[in-house]
């Protein structure tokens, strides 16, 4: 039962209630004892409801809200779950003599008060926007210095939802903020769910548990596809961070806007917001719909309220879903389901033409059996064994649900390239700063493009295997090969002391823990760090988060705005690149790029570059390792500089270790026209 202000209370009793609980906080001696975590026992299941900003932004009034509350129940849609009606920035417009916010008059001419009771006499809840700094987004009066006053305000008016911006902060420290605004909500006799939007500055998943029931992870998002997939990358690495209370929030939906709303963007697909949909419920994000409710196609009806996907969103057990293999564009997501041998699965091909994926039971946790049921044909397929593959269309994805039983996870494949995420974080083991000499540091860091944090991961003898740096050729190695707890993990050159070989033990959904040959402890993330810049060392092995890792299988590609550049520029204005962005400017002579590649073992290798050729065909001089190859490279025209192509140069011999594969504008061997290169792929 929600605890309630009356609406009505007179003024007097407001401002001594204010009093009471301001003057507390001016003396620094408080007469109720300040939470020290936020436990208001909301949001067990990700939060689910319509918020107005993506479709009207400031264009809004009780009409519009009126409206939005009877579409989510005339079309089905509080029936599927979406609860909270939340207006967002521009209902304010100042504060009265006695420094209560207000509503805008001729907008809300009704008051807030009446609006909440209407919205919750279709059995919804009420939620509000504002901002922790001065002003909100769109000027209009923030909480700053107001905190209490305005927590007081939205309890009167049976507010059930905040959304706190970060908008004209004035440089204040966002957890110091919302902390305040926290204890000021706790205290206001209502039960309000917090959502922090502070765009994921000073990492708010790492104290937003104790603050509030869902952070923004990024910046705000847009309707169209490439931001979508970047704030993907932002959030998908944060899994171990949410659960029941407390949810990592990659910002609302776009479905179904077709750029049609006020958010920028041209809109998307059929295909993308789908895909948009099926990544937030498998990262059990909160589902806050942002589209014209009245206008909504079928197609967006039946991806909005699709039950079973919703089901893998809200499951009880409240864990984020996990990245299992990132290869050439196409990913493995998994998340564990309460019920005990059961998993969500989404296949999705970021890809530009369509590819028939995989995903391996066994290295998910799983036995080697499965039942599978496709999520969005709601369809039975039977059971497989070992695996289940899958057409996916371009930038598309399928979603599945298996049924088998819990086991020990699968062995790594020897030969294959990995990222070393510790559960802990999802942040992923890194050479410090790139570096190519012994003795560097191996950090956890945020994923990057220069391949410091992709291991080839090859078995020796005895159940052990070398962990192979793939920018630097060197191994993973505990420092000294000293045999006591808090050693240091560096890279060194690999050799046959046992320090640099590591058995990798599967633990059970899909985790594994790494022990070292030479002194039989674990490698483990030092003082159980959660941020980026953590060292790595070895420990005494225990069932710790820092000390279980996923390996996820990846794919070793060199983007070429992260190669030595020469006389070139990167930028990242057109769509469909891979990474960060892309070599651009280049149409002359003396301008040219250098990858640094390294392999195992010397032979004859594959070069696969992708570009895109908006002005037509283009050539360039391929000059390996000191010596001229091929004298003019031909790069087909793609038709735009959105449209992307790969040629492959066979046959190239490649030196064990470090090799310098250059791609060079001459004229005097053929070069032409200008070309913007995305990336080199090497292959045996």
């Amino acid at each position: 039962m929600r605890k309630k202000v009356n609406g009505r209370a007179g003024f007097g009793l407001r401002c001594l209630l204010a009093f009471l609980l301001v003057w507390p906080l001016m003396m620094d001696i408080f007469m109720v004892p300040q939470a020290s975590a936020l436990n208001n026992g909301l949001a067990q299941t990700p939060p689910m409801g319509w918020n107005s900003w993506n479709y009207y932004a400031c264009n809004v009034d009780e009409n519009k809200i009126k409206e939005a509350a009877d579409l989510l129940v005339s079309t089905g849609m509080k029936d599927a779950g979406y609860q909270y009606v939340v207006i967002d920035d521009c209902w304010q417009t100042g504060r009265d003599a006695n420094g209560n916010i207000m509503a805008d008059p001729v907008k809300f001419p009704s008051g807030m008060k009446a609006l909440a009771d209407y919205i919750h006499s279709k059995g919804l809840l009420f939620g509000l926007y504002t901002d922790a700094g001065y002003t909100t987004c769109a000027g209009r009066p923030g909480m700053y210095n107001h905190e209490v006053q305005d927590a007081l305000t939205f309890a009167a008016w049976d507010v059930d939802y905040v959304k706190v911006d970060w908008c004209d902060n004035g440089g204040m420290d966002p957890q110091t903020r919302y902390t305040l605004i926290r204890d000021a909500l706790l205290n206001s006799g209502r039960d309000i769910l917090f959502s922090i939007c502070n765009w994921g500055i000073n990492k708010p998943w790492v104290w937003g548990a104790e603050t509030g029931n869902m952070w923004r992870t990024t910046d705000d998002i847009f309707d169209f596809w490439q931001r979508v997939t970047w704030i993907i990358d932002q959030n998908y690495p944060l899994a171990n961070f949410a659960g029941p209370g407390r949810w990592n929030d990659p910002d609302m939906l776009m479905v179904g806007n077709y750029g049609a709303g006020a958010v920028f963007g041209e809109g998307m697909t059929d295909t993308e917001y789908r895909s948009h949909f099926s990544m937030w419920a498998i990262m059990a994000a909160p589902l806050i719909a942002g589209n014209n409710l009245s206008s909504m196609t079928a197609y967006t009806q039946a991806t909005l309220m699709n039950s079973e996907v919703i089901a893998v969103d809200q499951d009880p057990l409240g864990r984020q879903g996990v990245l299992v293999s990132d290869v050439d564009g196409k990913q493995v997501y998994s998340k564990l389901l309460q019920t005990p041998g059961t998993r969500a699965v989404v296949l999705f091909n970021r890809s530009e033409t369509a590819a028939t994926m995989t995903v391996n039971f066994t290295s998910l946790g799983l036995g080697s059996s499965a039942a599978v049921r496709d999520l969005w044909q709601k369809s039975n397929l039977g059971t497989y064994s070992g695996s289940y593959s899958a057409t996916v269309p371009a930038h598309g994805t399928v979603m599945l649900k298996l049924t088998g039983t819990e086991a020990t996870t699968s062995p790594i494949v020897s030969g294959k390239t990995y990222r070393i995420i510790p559960k802990s974080t999802g942040l992923s083991a890194a050479v410090e700063a790139s570096s190519t000499q012994n003795g560097a540091k191996v950090l956890q860091w945020d994923y990057g493009i220069s391949q410091n944090d992709k291991w080839t991961v090859t078995a020796t003898t005895g159940g052990f295997y070398k962990i192979i740096n793939v920018n630097s050729g060197k191994a993973l190695a505990v420092e000294n090969g000293d045999l006591k707890d808090n050693a240091k993990v560096i890279q060194w050159d690999y050799g046959t002391t046992g320090n640099d070989q590591w058995q990798i033990q599967g633990i059970g959904q899909g985790y594994y823990k790494i022990i070292n040959k030479l002194s039989g402890k674990s490698l483990n993330v030092a003082d159980n760090s959660l941020v980026s810049g953590g060292g790595f060392i070895q420990w005494t092995y225990g069932a710790a988060d820092n000390m279980t890792f996923q390996l996820v299988e990846t794919d070793v590609t060199y983007e070429a705005e992260a190669a030595v550049l020469h006389s070139l520029s990167t930028e990242s204005t057109h769509q469909g690149y891979t990474g960060k962005g892309y070599i651009s400017g280049w149409n002359a002579s003396g301008k040219w790029v250098d990858f640094n590649v390294i392999t195992d073992t010397s032979g004859v290798y594959n070069l696969t570059f992708r570009y895109s050729g908006g002005a037509g065909t283009a050539g360039r001089y391929l000059y390996v390792n000191g010596a001229g190859v091929v004298n003019n490279v031909v790069f087909n025209g793609t038709g735009s500089w959105n449209s992307y192509n790969t040629v492959t140069i066979p046959n190239i011999a490649l030196n064990s270790g470090s090799n310098t594969i250059s791609l060079i504008y001459d004229t005097g061997k053929g070069s032409t026209n200008y070309l913007n290169l995305d990336h080199l792929k090497v292959s045996h």
